[in-house]
């Protein structure tokens, strides 16, 4: 095999090389069909080689692909801000958007917008941002700081700040033991009890995904959750920053996932959805009331990158988004999703590996299990996710993996996102390559478990 300078994922494994993309397919060098269980990384949410989007692609490269945000503004990013401030859920609150390259950039430059907030008005103090253990908000140092995700932090804690503060609302695993309602929302007011320990005074912003995608494999939190946090924040005059990177722009059946909770955020954190993968694009929406000090203030962010408001990725995004609004992909997803999920759920009852499933939408987790009863996680050396997601993949069937079980421990689970543009018949056949992948590596499982590896 010829000897490859690009640095992978995981360097010593092979990788098939995708040659082109139609639909909800990828197909590789020999012509074999994978489909894309996934959107890549929750991403690809209208498809491959969409025709109006590299039309679009074209018709922008014909004018201008680059120019510095400090140098000039185009009519494109101007109009791709102006159709984010008019998504009807937060459009009363006037959001202006801060654009970057992706997911990690746009909740970094949440925390700094957020942090800048109140050193405008003269309360510097306010300087820290708390966030929740079973989170990922990105990989940069800032936002892996944010991060609750315990073996993506382990190789650079002594480069992060100590960030995570409270438990995620991970009702299959409770942090308290404890069941809902009953447990009267614990893990919301457990955030009140933290910020009496570290200070109001000293904290700028509360963040969090909405729905917990890598760190938790689609972690829906109960009904009641979101209104209390926002709640707690307002109490104590505490910014909310929504990190809708993976569940923005439609992927849960909803415009933003807050939506489903009627919880507007001070602060919102977009990527993935915004160009649906056919260029790096991401965005940090602030309202008016988060900016307006500092417009009356220093007048500048302080932030920003070479590619910030580049004005081929904003032609693309304005693209993507009208093709997702022409073709209602939204309310499609709802629907969709609903199918999927009970499609999933009814694999659940025959396989006793699977332990939980889960999600809004088509963003639906499963989780895996030694014991469905007991809920006990597989040991880490039988590396029941990555075996998942390999065998799946040989079988055509692209599946994204995710972390869930004991935080910092074990615990195996996949993430199940199709392009919203996913056909019921394709959900079908993504149903039955999951349930044959699993069939398989269920009875590995039973053949090899005392031997510690599977096969």
């Amino acid at each position: 095999m010829e000897h490859s300078y690009l640095i992978k994922p995981m360097l010593a494994s092979h990788y098939p090389t995708a040659v082109y993309g139609k639909g909800i397919y990828i197909y590789d060098e020999d012509g074999k069909a994978y489909l894309d269980g996934s959107s890549g990384a929750v991403t690809a949410s209208i498809g491959h080689a969409v025709p109006e989007i590299i039309k679009a692609m074209t018709k922008q490269a014909e004018k201008i692909s680059f120019v510095y945000r400090s140098q000039f503004t185009t009519n494109e990013a101007e109009q791709l801000a102006r159709t984010l401030s008019e998504i009807d859920f937060i459009k009363d609150g006037h959001y202006s958007s801060f654009f970057v390259n992706s997911g990690s950039e746009a909740t970094e430059t949440a925390m700094k917008i957020a942090i800048q907030h109140w050193q405008e008005q003269g309360r510097p103090t306010k300087n820290k941002v708390i966030s929740r253990w079973t989170s990922y908000h990105g990989i940069t140092m800032g936002a892996l700081s944010l991060s609750g995700h315990s073996e993506r932090r382990h190789r650079f804690v002594s480069l992060l700040d100590d960030l995570p503060t409270i438990p995620a609302p991970y009702c299959y695993r409770c942090p308290f033991n404890q069941t809902y309602p009953s447990c009267q929302l614990k893990c919301a007011s457990d955030l009140e009890a933290a910020i009496h320990r570290i200070g109001a005074e000293h904290i700028a912003a509360f963040i969090a995904e909405p729905i917990i995608g890598a760190a938790g494999a689609v972690i829906v939190p109960p009904d009641g959750y979101y209104e209390r946090i926002k709640e707690i924040c307002d109490e104590n005059e505490i910014l909310f920053i929504a990190d809708e990177v993976m569940t923005g722009i439609g992927r849960t059946g909803k415009t933003l996932a807050m939506e489903h909770w009627n919880v507007i955020p001070d602060i919102i954190a977009l990527g993935k959805g915004m160009s649906a993968g056919y260029t790096p694009i991401a965005a940090t929406l602030a309202s008016e009331k988060v900016l307006d000090p500092i417009l009356q203030g220093s007048k500048i962010v302080m932030s920003g990158h070479t590619y910030s408001a580049n004005p081929q990725s904003a032609a693309v995004s304005l693209a993507v988004l009208e093709y997702i609004e022409k073709h209602n992909l939204i309310n499609e997803a709802e629907e969709k999703g609903a199918y999927l999920l009970a499609e999933l759920q009814k694999l659940a009852e025959h396989f006793s590996m699977i332990g939980d499933v889960r999600g809004k939408g088509l963003m639906v987790g499963v989780e895996f299990v030694s014991d469905s009863l007991s809920k006990t996680p597989f040991p880490k050396k039988l590396d029941i996710t990555n075996s998942i997601v390999l065998a799946a993949r040989d079988k055509g069937l692209l599946i994204y993996p995710a972390s869930a079980g004991i935080e910092g421990g074990e615990g195996d689970a996949v993430i199940i996102a199709p392009p919203l543009t996913i056909k019921k018949e394709e959900i079908d056949q993504l149903v039955e390559l999951f349930k044959k992948t699993i069939t398989d590596i269920q009875k590995s499982k039973e053949v090899h478990h005392d031997e510690g590896s599977l096969t």
